[in-house]
């Protein structure tokens, strides 16, 4: 097993289970207003680590830019527009357009840092795809109504910024290769990026601006909520994919970070009490073999 393709599976799990604690606390708060409280807490959290662990003398000129442009395209565009779509869209109609991020970073990688893969990845990101736009779009049954399938808006704006989103996170992640591979402490990469993500959302939501308001009051319910999220796909699910780019090839990263929709599908049966259609289950074996080729290759 190679331990940085499995930290980006780590990832991909760990944004999975966000996918489940965000749905709510976001569509009460709206997407600025969670995207921001969450970001401020994990800001907040993470800077406790790099000040007491001496890692922020790692964050020299070099890197700093670079992250700083890697966390403002991959976390506060990416992200903002990702609980946008995931509030008009719901979890699973969300979850495809955002895996769409592997074949755009893998192109990328290619185009960009002249990444050479073999036949056998590529056939293993294929099949990984494959799997996971099997899994989203046959992973409900039609007697299955959620209020998670409910469109809200125009189908097509919903879809284009789903869109948006899965390219800002391709962006991301190709400006943070080249810094991750000189053996900069993730953690500290996290905290930079999260911060400057925190920062931008934070002066959003100052501007009169009717959309950027918080739509409800932040309770301490809510707060619990979003802080959990945070730490489950920022300060852990972020870190684990600076590791796994840190050592491991763009596009085999992003694939294997994207195969959130089939990690939750037997979350989804937890919570749900419904197992998922047949066409879920297909979808997951294509992820299981196309991940087998990535590992063995």
């Amino acid at each position: 097993m190679r331990i940085y393709e499995l930290a980006a599976v780590g990832a991909a799990t760990c944004w999975a289970l966000t996918g489940l604690l965000s749905a709510r606390p976001a569509e009460y708060l709206g997407a600025l207003a969670f995207n921001r409280t969450r970001q401020l807490f994990i800001t907040f959290l993470l800077g406790l680590y790099v000040l007491a662990s001496g890692t922020w003398r790692e964050l020299q000129p070099d890197v700093l830019w670079p992250l700083l442009v890697s966390g403002f395209i991959g976390i506060f565009v990416g992200d903002t527009l990702l609980f946008t779509c995931l509030n008009r869209l719901g979890p699973r109609r969300s979850g495809i357009l955002f895996a769409l991020n592997a074949p755009i970073a893998t192109l990328l990688g290619w185009v960009v840092l002249d990444e050479k893969l073999s036949g056998i990845a590529v056939a293993g990101i294929g099949l990984t795809l494959c799997g996971v736009l099997l899994a989203i779009l046959f992973g409900k049954r039609k007697a299955q109504p959620h209020e998670w399938e409910t469109v809200k808006g125009p189908l097509w704006l919903g879809v284009l910024v789903g869109l948006l989103a899965a390219l800002s996170q391709a962006i991301g992640s190709l400006i943070a290769r080249p810094v991750m591979a000189t053996g900069i402490d993730p953690l500290a990469a996290s905290m930079l990026r999260v911060a400057v993500a925190a920062l931008c959302l934070t002066a959003i939501t100052q501007l009169p601006i009717e959309a950027a308001r918080p739509k409800a009051p932040l309770t301490k319910s809510v707060f619990l909520q979003t802080a959990m999220t945070g730490i489950v796909a920022l300060a852990l699910g972020m870190t684990l994919l600076l590791f796994a780019l840190s050592g491991g090839e763009v596009g085999i990263a992003s694939t294997l970070s994207a195969t959130t929709p089939v990690i939750i599908l037997p979350m989804l049966w937890l919570k749900t009490r419904e197992p998922p259609a047949p066409g879920a289950w297909v979808g997951a074996a294509f992820v299981v073999a196309g991940m087998a080729l990535i590992f063995w290759r």
